[in-house]
């Protein structure tokens, strides 16, 4: 008689297995707790025995899965940059090379801004006194970094961005303008969807100046 697939899922779910699926779901509670605390009290505000209270356990417990603020805050560091790097990488692959990419770029920076406010915070705008990322976060980073260079040079290779300077500033120029329209819509307007409000609406306009002194008649949004 054949297994049911009931029967064959409690055949390979070893007690090990088990235990690591617990392990990995008290993490995610951590996690998730310590991303709360961080959006009512602010990211530099991060308490571990608030988040110990939050997930149900004491503090001497939960410092066996991170032994410090810092391995927490690194965790969340790597956890927001694969969820924009994960973003980023299907712009890129869905946009081609146009000048759609650029304003899918701004989008969605915004949109994970928006979304996930602790962890933009974390990431770019530096909250926490001393805090660096672990190797992991940096290789996050690194990889990002990689990826928009990367596309700015083949824009520009393809004739879509035509630049009077170097393909890093160039690269930096528009690193600038997205963190600045973000910033300013996440500073006044949060409460606002995405793409809306003084700042917020920007994208559009921001796209198409670039495109005036960048662009060519022969590549089009």
């Amino acid at each position: 008689m054949a297994d049911s697939p009931l029967s064959e899922s409690k055949r390979i779910s070893s007690p090990r297995e088990r235990r690591e699926r617990n392990r990995e779901e008290v993490i995610q509670a951590i996690l998730d707790a310590a991303r709360a605390v961080m959006r009512e009290d602010g990211v530099a505000a991060l308490n571990m025995h608030e988040v110990a209270r939050r997930v149900g356990m004491r503090a001497q417990s939960l410092y066996t899965y991170f032994p410090s603020k810092t391995a927490l805050y690194e965790a969340l560091f790597v956890f927001g940059m694969r969820i924009y790097n994960e973003r980023t990488a299907q712009a890129i692959e869905q946009s081609g090379l146009s000048w759609k990419l650029i304003g899918n770029a701004l989008t969605i920076f915004m949109e994970f801004a928006h979304e996930h406010p602790e962890l933009y915070q974390l990431i770019f705008l530096r909250p926490v006194p001393g805090f660096m990322p672990s190797e992991e976060g940096i290789v996050e980073m690194t990889n990002l970094i990689a990826m928009a260079r990367g596309a700015i040079s083949r824009l520009i290779e393809a004739g879509v961005i035509k630049s009077q300077v170097s393909a890093e500033q160039t690269n930096d120029l528009f690193v600038a303008l997205m963190h600045g329209i973000t910033s300013l819509y996440m500073a006044n307007e949060p409460e606002l969807p995405p793409g809306t409000g003084r700042f917020g609406s920007l994208i559009p306009a921001a796209v198409q100046l670039m495109q005036s002194g960048w662009g060519s008649s022969d590549h089009k949004t």
